[in-house]
């Protein structure tokens, strides 16, 4: 009988499969996962990780950046989080770019914050504005010419190279002689606090001769915005991008850019597009809402970040743009006078020169800056930094930006530096 035969053969298999099944043999997971998940982990946990609840130690940071965030700034942090496209967050991002319009002192509606740090909105820029062939002009006295000229010659622009010795600025009769001999120049670009070398670019008049000859100005404000006076519309500066975590005093992760109209006009008439996908303002123009239209998902954007640099940005509000920017001079001043009476040499020799934000200060002879350094974090934990780029191994850079921007800090600073300097051979000076 077959049907009886296919019975018996089928309960046998039944039987040889559960006791297949209770030995482990076979298994009823996934065949891509085998028959045990845990079979999948070959590596150990990391042993030297503990998992109790994150702590850092509390430090004053006073070097180029980052800078000590404000209390309110850090509550922000905690906040929960918000869907990327969620009504509410939304509102924030609206409020962030008015807040920009207000630190930039621009009307332009192309206002957003990159996400990523400086250096994302900074590449954002040449991936939008510098087409293959496009010729820029780029100011170099310092490391962040230096690296404009590299990203501009990434994206396939050619650079011409307007040079200065570490120290030393542009001045507007330099740029248009360069614009007169090279008529096909298209942008210009300069660093508003160059925080290598110490030194502030003036830019009155920069913007006017480059629209005499048809160029974009183009200007990085990462050490500058909220800290340094200056007006995008009235200097007629096209792009700038700035840092949330210098001047600003939020987090590093969304980074400021602003574009006129003449920019976005030139974006629009590209040949090609963008070679970027995340850094293309065409679509990041429809997250950010630049048309008035609906807000289109181009990527998730950095939902806590934005919290924190809508605190640092309202706490600007309340200060006071020219408020804010008279007590970085004030700070400034503070520090520089207590410097010279140490004994200690200002490296950028013009005071109508120095970057405000970031103070360059000659390493004495006979001192290697990372002991002072060192001190300075271990004992004080206030932190300095050392040179960058022309500057490396000959200066200390000191950074008083946004909630370190006071007499307090100022005069904790200059103790500590000063105990320093006497435990590591430091010609004897005065506080």
């Amino acid at each position: 009988d077959r049907g009886g035969l296919g019975k018996i053969m089928a309960r046998r298999f039944q039987v040889v499969l559960l006791i297949a099944l209770a030995l482990g043999v076979v298994g009823l997971a996934s065949p891509a996962l085998g028959a045990d998940p845990a079979s999948l982990v070959h590596l150990p946990k990391p042993s030297s990780v503990h998992t109790e609840p994150l702590h850092v130690p509390s430090k004053t940071l006073m070097g180029p950046g980052p800078s000590t965030a404000h209390p309110r700034v850090l509550q922000a942090a905690k906040l929960p989080l918000l869907g990327h496209l969620h009504g509410e967050f939304v509102k924030i991002m609206i409020e962030v770019q008015e807040q920009l319009r207000y630190a930039f002192q621009t009307t332009s509606k192309y206002v957003l914050a990159v996400s990523g740090t400086g250096h994302a909105a900074m590449e954002a820029a040449v991936a939008n504005f510098v087409e293959p062939g496009d010729v820029v002009l780029v100011g170099v006295n310092g490391i962040w010419g230096e690296r404009m000229a590299d990203l501009v010659e990434r994206y396939a622009g050619v650079v011409v190279r307007l040079e200065k010795p570490g120290g030393q600025v542009f001045h507007p009769d330099e740029v248009e002689r360069e614009l007169v001999a090279n008529p096909e120049i298209g942008l210009v670009f300069l660093t508003h606090g160059e925080s290598s070398t110490g030194t502030l670019q003036p830019i009155e008049g920069m913007g006017d001769a480059c629209k005499r000859h048809g160029a974009l100005f183009f200007l990085d404000t990462v050490c500058t915005l909220g800290c340094v006076p200056f007006n995008v519309d009235k200097h007629g500066v096209d792009i700038t991008y700035s840092g949330s975590q210098k001047c600003l005093g939020a987090p590093p992760g969304a980074s400021p850019l602003m574009v006129s109209s003449a920019a976005m006009a030139k974006l629009k008439q590209r040949k090609t597009k963008p070679f970027t996908y995340c850094f293309d303002l065409n679509l990041l123009g429809e997250y950010w809402g630049f048309e008035d239209n609906p807000r289109w998902y181009h990527h998730t954007g950095m939902v806590t970040n934005m919290y924190t640099l809508r605190e640092a940005l309202s706490i600007l509000q309340d200060e006071g743009l020219a408020e804010a920017w008279t007590r970085h001079r004030e700070a400034a001043e503070r520090l520089w006078s207590g410097l010279e009476r140490m004994g200690l040499e200002l490296f950028v020799e013009n005071p109508e020169d120095r970057l405000p934000t970031v103070t360059t200060v000659k390493v004495p002879e006979g001192v290697n800056w990372k002991d002072v350094a060192s001190h300075m974090m271990h004992k004080h934990k206030i932190e300095i930094s050392g040179g960058l780029g022309p500057t490396a191994g000959k200066v200390f850079r000191i950074g008083i930006m946004g909630y370190n921007a006071g007499p307090q800090q100022v005069n904790r600073l200059l103790s500590a530096l000063k105990e320093a300097l006497d435990l590591y051979g430091q010609p004897k000076g005065e506080l």
